[in-house]
């Protein structure tokens, strides 16, 4: 068994280089623990990943508390999780408070000014991205487009879209067979301390009076914090429905970061007021651009919102379902993993994701190409630097960063030449 202390080390070196995405993070996780460590197999690497397809929340996030916790219990999926997040936590805080106070200096905001632009062909990729994978056949596409009318035309609330789009794939297993998950082929890495064939640890196994005394546990925990909130600020304080916006939007978010990002703008931005459409863009490139899960941008919302205490309150309701559902569910979810019945549901919300993040995509190129509103005039080098930005990513698969960098390059150069 690996010490515990090595685990810790390993989490805490994580935190600060997973970079790029889930993708990118799960991409890290399979090379240091799969092929370089050989901590776990790649079957139960891969198995372990899809219980967290099938669960809301970051999957990066969720299978690193999944690793931690098959090896070192519940301590171990704690240390595993909280890790994968507070560095970036640091970090965006960090961050927000410089732009807060230079965003209006010129070097700043002529770097902004380039980066927008990129966030819009960042977020039209991920469409594209997610949607080449998903949308195997008429019936997923027909559901795609039918979140995208339904926020975009009739403003529904993005809960009741995916809600919708589970219901769809629940009662309609068979027009679904054909969409999404995680491949299963893999390859042979030598043996594993975790190995395809080792028997799942006592701790692992399900049981009823395990899975009630984690969810109470959660439950207790949830209702504390939130309770605390309400009796100093109130339950209309920004605090308090920090807490209680963030705890439904944790309980969404099938389909990653980008699936859970149009809620979060429907509420910050439109209902709240925490923050504007435009200080949100800034705040999902900021999260594209430091370690940590993308969803981290609610640290920022937080930050913008209600300041530190805010980007905390974000931060621990978005991420404590995660940890109780890797507690409560993993053994159970196993049981069922394969079974279309639970698949297919997953694969439609996934779909309908697809439609709402290309609205997503829209509202905010809207924001970008019309600063000042329809009414006022069209911003040439925005949308100039925003193709560039798209053809980079699609035509040239260049990464994000990278983009990101040359864009706010471009955007200070604009700003200081027209």
């Amino acid at each position: 068994m690996i010490p515990f202390s090595q685990a810790v080390r390993f989490w805490l070196k994580l935190g600060f280089i997973s970079f790029g995405g889930p993708t990118g993070q799960i991409a890290i996780m399979h090379h240091e623990l799969v092929e370089r460590r050989r901590w776990i197999s790649e079957g139960r690497f891969l198995h372990a990943l899809n219980y967290c397809m099938l669960l809301p929340g970051p999957e990066a996030t969720q299978l690193a508390t999944y690793i931690g916790w098959m090896m070192h219990r519940t301590w171990g999926g704690i240390v595993a999780g909280g890790l994968f997040v507070l560095p970036s936590v640091f970090i965006l805080i960090a961050l927000s408070w410089i732009y807060l106070t230079y965003g209006d200096v010129p070097l700043l905001a002529g770097l902004f000014y380039g980066i927008k632009p990129a966030v819009v062909a960042i977020v039209l990729a991920a469409a594209h991205r997610i949607g080449s994978r998903a949308l195997k056949n008429a019936w997923l596409w027909t559901i795609a487009a039918a979140a995208f009318i339904a926020i975009f035309a009739f403003d529904a609330p993005f809960p009741a879209i995916v809600i919708a789009a589970g219901i769809a794939g629940y009662f309609t297993p068979g027009k679904f067979s054909s969409g999404g998950g995680h491949s299963c082929a893999h390859a042979s890495f030598g043996p594993a301390l975790i190995d395809d064939h080792t028997p799942t640890p006592e701790h692992a196994r399900f049981s009823w009076k395990k899975f009630s005394a984690f969810g109470f546990a959660g439950l207790a925990l949830w209702a504390l914090v939130l309770g605390a909130l309400a009796a100093v600020h109130g339950w209309d304080g920004t605090l308090t429905q920090m807490g209680w916006f963030f705890t439904k939007a944790a309980l969404v978010t099938f389909g990653g970061a980008y699936a859970v990002l149009p809620y979060v703008v429907q509420a910050a931005v439109e209902q709240y007021h925490w923050l504007t459409a435009l200080q949100m863009i800034d705040g999902l490139a900021l999260g594209e651009t430091t370690p940590g899960p993308l969803i981290m941008v609610v640290a920022f919302v937080g930050f913008i919102g209600a300041g530190v205490a805010g980007a905390l309150v974000a931060t621990f309701f978005t991420f404590l379902p995660s940890f109780i559902f890797i507690f409560m569910g993993a053994p159970f979810i196993e049981t069922t993993h394969g079974d279309l019945r639970f698949t297919a549901p997953l694969t439609g919300i996934t779909a309908a994701v697809v439609g709402v993040i290309l609205n997503l995509a829209l509202f905010f190129a809207h924001h970008v190409l019309w600063p000042e509103g329809r009414s006022g005039p069209f911003d040439l080098p925005s949308a100039v630097i925003g193709v560039a930005a798209f053809v980079a990513l699609f035509r040239f698969k260049a990464g994000i960063i990278p983009v990101i960098a040359v864009c706010a390059a471009l955007g200070l150069a604009a700003r200081l030449l027209l």
